[in-house]
């Protein structure tokens, strides 16, 4: 599967991270792929992390999505969005 984290504006020196059935892993800004298990039902969650709070969080279940696309809002508070990449 392949995922885009898209920077925000102030991201305030923060890195996001990825979860994978609950399980963290350090991400990196752009698009890059994870591997998840076929059958489907797997929950993906992107966060934005720096030494002072978490923000940003957002979770999805993966059925048969190919690719995600991963925002959150201009400010380092509040929700981020999860949805599928345009074709």
């Amino acid at each position: 599967m392949e995922l885009r984290i898209t920077r925000p504006l102030l991201t305030w020196f923060a890195r996001p991270t990825v979860t994978i059935d609950g399980v963290g892993h350090p991400a990196q800004w752009g698009i890059g792929t994870w591997a998840v298990p076929d059958d489907g039902g797997t929950v993906i969650g992107v966060y934005l992390y720096n030494r002072a709070w978490r923000f940003g969080a957002a979770t999805r279940t993966v059925v048969d999505e190919a690719a995600l696309v991963y925002r959150t809002g201009p400010l380092p508070f509040g929700s981020g969005r999860l949805h599928p990449a345009p074709a």
